[in-house]
């Protein structure tokens, strides 16, 4: 038996545009999930809200509000992300941009107390970025260095994103991680870019790559051979939505400015087993890879990119933290994982007695700022 905990991206719970923070922590708590992989947009939302705007200071400010909001529910922050360091950039000037910016990041994760900071591999133009890997290699080694300067040791999970430019399967991500050589710098294994390059082609009209089936099972063969599970810093999973029609030209989803897979990425994931919604990638093997193969134990990340995020129903938060949770029951049942029972914490209790007294069960129209704190009137905490 694997024990694992659940826990779900804040973007999953719909865009901080659209939806508040308060209400999404509330929401995955409720639905017992007790860990967030919290998006820096999220972050962003907060310390607008606060006097002068967006400012470095305001997201020190907002890291330590949000950090309170979770200590009230007992959610963990597993990870920070998106930093979109991107490696091997030919501009230095935009490097040592990129460098301050994560030094602030690092800060922001401190505070936060995570110790995750996830990067995603690049996907800028290969015009702009050098093609040797060990320029690539000498920059994320660069971030390794000063992350392990900090204390606590701030890791970084890099992941390859299916539509990367030079990193877009777990084979050259782990080849960058084992070049890179630093006990803080892992990988991050995703189920959807994982199945996603090597099986899926949405721009196909069969949604499959050529051999898909027989390039997947040689592929998760490779990765429990190849992998050592201690670098494995974070384990997102998700599926993804099989298309009535290619992406191409003419597709109400593509782009000419993005990768068929970014756009399918961005409009048409789904949480795992979610076939009546046209869920059809093999996530169960790679998951079964992941867990029994490689032997993970942790936090399992449950992260859904969607055009549902964007939805402004208020109930967005509470119809996909309930998804996550039946996606995550799927899940545990079908990789037979051993899990923990998460108490429900003193403000969870709390706002279900006000829920009840006033007669809501699941929705936050008439939740009072108190649950949370003192409010703005739009729902962030100010202190």
């Amino acid at each position: 038996m694997v024990v694992c905990r659940p826990a779900i991206s804040s973007l999953s719970l719909g865009r901080a545009s659209v939806h508040d923070l308060p209400t999404k922590l509330l929401q995955a708590e409720k639905h017992g999930i007790k860990g967030i992989e919290l998006f820096h947009e999220d972050l962003e939302y907060v310390a607008e809200a606060l006097p002068s705007g967006l400012t470095p200071e305001n997201e020190i400010q907002a890291a330590h509000i949000i950090r309170q909001l979770c200590d009230e529910r007992s959610i963990t922050i597993v990870c920070l992300q998106p930093f979109w360091y991107d490696e091997g950039i030919r501009n230095r000037f935009e490097h040592l941009y990129r460098i301050a910016q994560l030094k602030h990041r690092m800060q922001l994760a401190q505070i936060l107390r995570t110790d995750v900071i996830l990067i995603p591999s690049t996907f800028l133009s290969a015009d702009l970025l050098f093609p040797e890997l060990e320029t690539r290699v000498a920059d994320l080694r660069e971030a390794a260095d000063l992350g392990a300067q900090q204390n606590p040791i701030i890791r970084f999970a890099y992941e390859g994103l299916c539509w990367g430019t030079h990193v877009d399967t777990w084979d050259a991500c782990w080849e960058v991680v084992e070049h890179v050589d630093r006990p803080n710098f892992g990988i991050c294994l995703d189920t959807f870019n994982i199945a996603g390059r090597v099986y899926a082609d949405p721009a196909d009209p069969s949604g499959k790559t050529p051999n898909g089936e027989t390039e997947l099972r040689a592929s998760i063969e490779r990765l429990v051979r190849t992998v050592d599970v201690k670098k494995v810093f974070l384990v997102q999973v998700a599926d993804a939505e099989k298309l009535s029609s290619p992406l191409v030209g003419g597709h109400q989803y593509y782009s000419h400015e993005q990768a068929a897979r970014m756009s399918w990425s961005r409009n048409c994931r789904l949480f795992y087993g979610e076939e009546t919604k046209r869920a059809y990638l093999p996530i169960e093997d790679v998951a079964q890879a992941i867990f029994h193969g490689l032997g993970f134990r942790g936090w399992v990340i449950n992260e859904l990119f969607s055009r549902s995020v964007w939805d402004p129903d208020r109930a967005t938060p509470t119809k996909h933290a309930k998804r996550a949770a039946e996606a995550w029951k799927r899940l545990v049942k079908d990789c037979n994982l051993e899990i923990v029972e998460e108490a429900p914490s003193k403000a969870r209790l709390k706002a279900d007695a006000v829920l009840t007294e006033v007669g809501h069960d699941s929705e936050m129209e008439s939740l009072p700022s108190a649950v949370f704190g003192g409010s703005d009137g739009n729902g962030i905490l100010v202190t």
